[in-house]
């Protein structure tokens, strides 16, 4: 079999910085990545501020399973998968709303928000006493965790805790969830989720978000000239500059998370970014002020092109968003982008924050679309009979020096492709391992190389 560990191990050399197209094009090995990965990993699932009331749900993923995100009617938060225990059919078909019963369409079985079975068609007559409705409940993933208002879960009863699955990456997680000014969970899903479809491996976007800092000189050009936003860094065309900070590349060894991080004194001031919104420049003036009096840390970091094993991108601060890429089959992708602005901001800074995402991110922004155009036709270029005899090369500073950043991981100031080579170790790891208790950080094994 193509996808035997030992083969796995010759497509994936990380000594030397090659990856093979297989592991990208092979419908084996992606059949192995549901099982190994998304069976196993901790998964984003959405947010507390998406199921506010009791009955409230969403309709989410984890790898190819639909599943549903409710508060039950006591207040506490399930995660079920969505699939009638009778004939399969999806309980829920609404991307989000408020139910007392989730009621199959195809023989009219229902469940409680609780997960029970409590309503069968014609039970008495032809059920009783063969069918015992406790035992046929939807079935409850086995480990969910609310992370500064953010929801994870994961079908593995054995996995780690998520906070040990994140280790010193929860430093740049958490920020993601956190309002500007540093309040623990002070922020919101803002609207709903954009969700599209792309003809390309998961892995594609996986890794690009999840630290590729070469790509941005050259896929972006056109839209860095144009200006696309706030707090633009270059460009002739916009007339806010962020002042000089110091960027590192982060890498968290063993764990597969990475990310870029702009890095600046916590008492640096202000800087005007949002140009005629005046209101929202005062509204983050003094979310930045409160953060300086709430800070603990001499730095204040923001993290960017930032990726969590397996399959999340994300960048905090001002403009907070976080994507999942969702594996639909071999060469499909199906993404959801989530965005998030404070709690608490007035409706002025919500509706910019919105515009700004609106021409960045997302099917139609402008950074989106140059990226989805590189992924698609990579992915077709990658999938000829010969095309697939020919690695691909990570070799960009294959042995990077570390240095002694004030933010947690592995820090170096130079580009590398540490974070993409990090990922696919992890990666292998997951692939090879025959339990949890083959997988860093329950084995304790040392990471090496600092991936």
């Amino acid at each position: 079999m193509i996808a035997s560990g030992f083969a796995l191990k010759e497509m994936v050399d990380l000594e030397h910085g090659t990856i093979s197209r297989e592991v990208f094009v092979n419908d084996e090995i992606y059949r192995q990545e549901q099982e190994q990965i998304f069976a196993r990993s901790w998964l984003f699932v959405g947010h507390e501020s998406q199921i506010p009331n009791p009955g409230d749900f969403f309709q989410s993923r984890m790898g190819e399973e639909s599943v549903i995100l409710v508060r039950d009617r006591q207040g506490k938060i399930h995660v079920f998968l969505n699939t009638c225990r009778h004939r399969g059919m999806k309980v829920c078909r609404y991307d989000q709303g408020n139910a007392l019963l989730f009621t199959c369409p195809f023989h009219g079985w229902s469940y409680d928000t609780e997960g029970k079975l409590v309503g069968v068609p014609n039970f008495s007559t032809v059920y009783e006493p063969w069918l015992d409705k406790s035992h046929w409940g939807l079935v409850e993933v086995p480990q969910v965790a609310n992370f500064h208002g953010s929801i994870w879960a994961t079908w593995d009863a054995e996995a780690v805790p998520f906070v040990d699955f994140l280790g010193d990456y929860q430093y740049y997680i958490a920020q993601l969830f956190d309002s500007y000014d540093g309040e623990e969970g002070g922020a919101e899903i803002l609207g709903g989720v954009h969700m599209w479809r792309l003809p390309c491996n998961w892995k594609f976007p996986g890794t690009s978000f999840g630290g590729d800092g070469a790509h941005g000189a050259i896929t972006h050009r056109s839209t860095v000239i144009a200006g696309y936003g706030p707090a633009q860094v270059t460009g002739d065309r916009h007339g806010v500059r962020m002042a000089e900070r110091k960027r590192y590349e982060i890498t968290t060894p063993g764990l597969g998370h990475a990310c870029h991080a702009q890095v600046r004194p916590a008492d640096s001031p202000y800087e005007p970014t949002w140009g005629d919104f005046k209101i929202v420049d005062e509204y983050f003036r003094e979310a930045h002020e409160r953060n300086q009096r709430r800070a603990t840390s001499p730095v204040r970091a923001a993290a960017g092109s930032a990726g969590a094993f397996p399959n999340v991108s994300f960048s905090s601060g001002m403009r907070s968003t976080i994507v999942v890429w969702h594996p639909n089959g071999t060469q499909m992708t199906e993404a959801w982008r989530f965005y998030l602005v404070d709690k608490k901001a007035p409706q002025e800074v919500k509706d910019a924050v919105r515009l700004y995402h609106m021409r960045y991110g997302g099917p139609v922004g402008m950074t989106e679309q140059d990226d989805m155009e590189n992924w698609n036709y990579a992915s077709m270029a990658s999938s000829g009979v010969i095309a697939r005899r020919y690695a691909y090369n990570y070799q960009m500073t294959l042995e990077p020096k570390y240095l002694d950043a004030p933010i947690p991981g592995k820090a170096t100031d130079v580009l590398s492709e540490n974070a993409q080579r990090g990922r696919f170790a992890r990666w292998l790891e997951f692939m090879e391992a025959d339990s949890w208790n083959d997988i860093y950080p329950k084995n304790k094994h040392e990471a090496r190389n600092g991936r």
